[in-house]
């Protein structure tokens, strides 16, 4: 018996059953791998799902956002 899964984009919120031209994101805090979509990769724990590369370029910027910004200065703490 075959069941039909749902995925949901990360993004915008769009739900197909049949993702053509989607993304699978998988990411950590120090890596992230962007997938062509193929089964195995969605249905992996932690996934992302994007409904197209519009989308999954927003949330890779918005990994390096928060990987790799540097500390923001302290102006208002004791100065040395």
């Amino acid at each position: 018996m075959t069941s039909i899964r749902e995925f949901r984009c990360e993004v915008c919120g769009r739900v197909t059953t049949n993702p053509i031209h989607w993304f699978v994101i998988q990411c950590g805090n120090s890596d992230l791998t962007v997938i062509k979509w193929n089964s195995e990769a969605a249905n992996a724990a932690g996934a992302r799902h994007y409904c197209g590369e519009a989308h999954a370029q927003v949330y890779i910027s918005r990994w390096f956002e928060s990987a790799c910004s540097p500390p923001k200065p302290d102006f208002l703490g004791s100065s040395e």
